[in-house]
């Protein structure tokens, strides 16, 4: 039996860091605050006659958890980056050893991570998913509704379904939310239906937050504070419904302690809240231990970070319906010139090429690019 030849490490021959700024189909409103244009920072990484991308997903304003995109880019630009050009890497878990002790900035960090297995994937010809260990060819999708009217959220409701998404998920916050949720269920009482509360609400709320176990949800998704999973495991004590958690899951850590605590039944893994694809897979595999379904979040991405997420969606543990729903629901051009659509709630995993399988439209790129900073050894 012929032994496989051993891969040399993979240099770091340039990196460039870009800002853009994509605007918005149309305003996003969740219990925090309205997002009309999408802000992010693009890493692009090359070796080997080849480039691996990613995007960062922090918000202007640290609404979503503590990171800010001046934070994440100060990261790239004057720690990660510099870490990274001019030196090889064995694997995507060297780099993240690299700039593990760095404290927080999760999303700087997932940044580069993710721009390298990205080229490390492309360097060997082979396509995102084989490198993380998925084997689906297609995965389930949900939307999430931002916070809009009864009316409006009705009507929207209605073209999702009739478009064949999985799982319909509704931005909730106190005042809105029970009357929405009785409404919705009287025009679709089979549709499978989740509410995200993005931290609003507070145990005093607890009236509220048990009365929605009588709308069949999926589950509820981090209802209470980004950083309290002790109150998490009381509220789910109280609730037949399962707690989904986001920002209370920023390590496999945090993980294992709310499997632990009973604080989440449910766990939705962002890539760039963990920090990376390697710090996800862990989560992944802690859950799919526990038996706990996984999911996929979104945080608005254009086409290169949608792709990534896409990619980590193949592995197995991931049971219920995530956020990678068509990028023309929220942006009229996307900067990749791959369409990532679905179809009857199912998006095909991209696969032009190895690595995420998308490629840059450069020409739009350089018009919604704002500041690009290039790094050589």
């Amino acid at each position: 039996m012929s032994v496989p030849p051993i891969r040399p490490p993979l240099r770091i021959d340039h990196a460039e860091l870009r800002l853009i700024e994509l605007p918005l189909i149309q305003p996003f409103t969740i219990a925090t605050g309205t997002m009309t244009r999408k802000v992010f920072p693009l890493v692009v990484l090359r070796g080997e006659g080849c480039e691996g991308y990613a995007e960062g997903v922090a918000d202007v304003l640290p609404d979503y958890l503590p990171e800010t995109i001046a934070s994440s880019m100060m990261m790239l630009r004057d720690v990660f980056l510099p870490q990274l050009v001019g030196h090889s890497f064995e694997n995507p878990q060297a780099v993240e050893r690299l700039i593990r002790p760095w404290r927080d900035h999760q999303m700087a960090k997932a940044t580069v991570e993710m721009a390298f297995w990205d080229l490390w994937a492309k360097v060997q010809g082979l396509p995102l998913r084989s490198v993380l260990g998925g084997t689906k060819t297609e995965v389930e999708v949900g939307v999430s509704l931002g916070i809009r009217d009864i009316p409006r959220t009705l009507t929207e409701v209605a073209l999702h379904v009739q478009q064949g998404y999985r799982r319909i998920k509704l931005k909730v916050m106190p005042g809105h939310d029970l009357r929405l949720l009785q409404a919705v269920r009287h025009d679709f009482p089979d549709i499978h239906l989740t509410v995200d509360a993005n931290c609003c609400y507070t145990m005093a709320d607890l009236p509220v937050l048990r009365a929605m176990d009588q709308f069949g949800l999926d589950y509820i998704e981090q209802p209470l504070a980004w950083n309290d999973l002790h109150d998490h495991a009381r509220l789910q004590a109280m609730l037949s419904t399962p707690i989904c958690l986001d920002e209370c899951i920023r390590s496999v850590a945090d993980c294992r302690k709310a499997l632990v605590s009973d604080a989440g039944r449910v766990i939705n893994i962002k890539v760039g809240r963990l920090g990376g694809h390697t710090e996800a897979k862990r989560v992944h595999d802690i859950c799919q231990a526990w038996d706990v379904p996984v999911w996929c979040g979104g945080m608005l991405e254009a086409g290169i970070g949608r792709a990534h997420n896409i990619h980590l969606s193949t592995l197995e543990q991931f049971t219920r319906p995530g956020d990678t729903s068509s990028s023309s629901r929220y942006f009229h051009r996307d900067i990749v010139a791959e369409k990532l659509e679905t179809t009857d709630g199912l998006m095909p995993v991209p696969a032009n090429g190895a690595g995420i399988g998308v490629t840059l439209d450069w020409d739009f790129l350089n018009t919604v690019t704002t500041t690009t900073e290039s790094f050589a050894p």
